[in-house]
């Protein structure tokens, strides 16, 4: 995690971390991996699908019904007592299966590193594993780059970042290299510093690692995650007190008729046993965990139906209890994308859809919206690099068959002014029809 580097200078923090600005050498790159270890976040041991079966076995009214079905096969009730373990055999493999399937889902969703990153060593610029990342190495960023370790900026050419899967903020950071003065800046506030799992948006520049792998913010996150204790829910508290209550009355009525039957009806003391236990076996509702299964499970069919992915069935009751919740919105509720719902040209504001090439103010607007901005979309993949706002502005105008590449080849940029807080626009010079406008 960033140690306060915000604190201090490029200058000292590279003197912190032994590096210079032509980055590490080889072997030092190496001693540190050896040091401090791969660039990836640790994670707990995953149970056996083996372990998550035998887990469905530990609610009390599980351990009555096998006890039940124990004695029923002991008093030559086979019947019954396949019938029950034929239930909670049901109940197992149900509960099993969807944890199973939610672990896959989950693990579908950890997209959260970048797989290759730019570094600086020995004066070289290479492309390496994002995992052999180390402290003290030189982080090269430039726009679509997933940042791949925290580190303290260097070097800054207009570098916006996209910290919303750390902080929820959609709004891109402008980064800055000058010290921050703050004793307890909030991590959204720390604009000299970039942090692991954001994302380049504009510009680029040069970052000293300062910390990998599970010493990042994302691994602070993820480490905090692993803490995270199980609570019963209020279904299973209420089960597990119906439990307890059942197991209490059946075994007092059956002593009682135990008693009974010895001391009034004069049956033999096995006869008499063999009548309590049927007796309670009978008042064991078998099929009660079953129908709270086959229910729960039906709830979860309802919510992946909505892209919700629930890992534990227990967990479909407790979610239908909750009144208020407490959410992240971008990235969350929202995907952080944007699209063009109107635009004014010419005095007239239109309908994003209704855009008219042939009306030559309106060509000229979107032609000069995709100019002026660095956003990308590959025809093939899809794939969206750069600033929300960019990218919905150039993919108004691939919606109208306009594509940005052809228009940026045919009127290639010959200068820039940023985007700053103060203009609160970005302007650009292109070469159109020979001249520089």
């Amino acid at each position: 995690m960033a140690d306060n580097f915000y604190r201090v200078s490029a200058q000292e923090t590279m003197e912190q971390e032994h590096t210079g600005p032509t980055g590490l050498t080889d072997a030092q790159a190496q001693e540190r991996l050896t040091k401090f270890g791969l660039n990836k976040l640790t994670e707990k041991k995953r149970k056996s699908t083996f372990v998550v079966f035998l887990e469905q076995f530990k609610d009390l009214l599980v351990a009555i019904l096998i006890v039940a079905a124990i004695i029923s096969m002991l008093s030559g009730q086979t019947e019954s007592a396949f019938v029950i373990f034929a239930v909670l055999l049901l109940n197992a493999v149900l509960g099993t299966v969807q944890y199973v399937k939610a672990e896959k889902s989950l693990a579908s969703l950890k997209a959260m590193s970048s797989p290759t990153a730019k570094v600086l060593r020995h004066n070289n610029r290479i492309e390496i594993p994002a995992e052999q990342i180390v402290p003290g190495d030189i982080l090269l960023l430039e726009s679509g780059d997933l940042v791949a370790a925290d580190g303290r900026m260097l070097e800054n050419f207009s570098l916006k970042v996209n910290e919303s899967s750390l902080t929820g903020e959609s709004v891109e950071v402008e980064k800055t290299i000058d010290v921050l003065p703050d004793k307890k800046a909030a991590l959204g506030d720390q604009k000299n510093m970039v942090f692991s799992g954001s994302l380049v948006t504009y510009g680029r520049a040069s970052v000293i690692v300062t910390g990998t792998g599970m010493h990042t913010e994302l691994g602070r996150i993820a480490a905090l995650m692993d803490q995270t204790q199980q609570h019963r829910t209020p279904l299973q508290k209420s089960l597990d007190e119906f439990s307890k209550k059942l197991s209490t009355a059946i075994i007092a009525i059956c002593i009682i008729v135990f008693l009974l039957s010895v001391l009034r009806t004069g049956m033999s003391i096995l006869s008499s046993l063999m009548f309590a236990v049927a007796l309670a076996v009978a008042a064991i509702p078998e099929a009660l965990g079953s129908i709270v299964t086959i229910v729960q499970a039906i709830g979860t069919q309802k919510m992946a139906k909505q892209h919700a992915i629930i890992k534990d069935l227990k967990a479909v009751e407790t979610l239908g209890s909750v009144s208020v919740i407490c959410s992240d919105k971008t990235g969350t509720l929202t995907q952080n994308r944007m699209t063009v719902q109107k635009i004014y040209a010419d005095h007239t504001v239109l309908d994003g859809k209704d855009l008219d090439l042939a009306n030559h103010p309106q060509h000229l607007l979107l032609k000069t919206a995709i100019l002026a901005s660095d956003a990308t979309v590959d025809e093939k993949t899809g794939a969206e690099i750069g600033d929300p706002t960019e990218i919905a502005l150039v993919n108004l105008g691939g919606h109208f068959g306009v594509e940005e590449t052809t228009y940026r080849s045919q009127h290639p940029r010959l200068r820039e002014l940023a985007f700053d807080s103060e203009r609160k626009l970005m302007s650009t010079l292109h070469q159109i029809d020979g001249k520089p406008t």
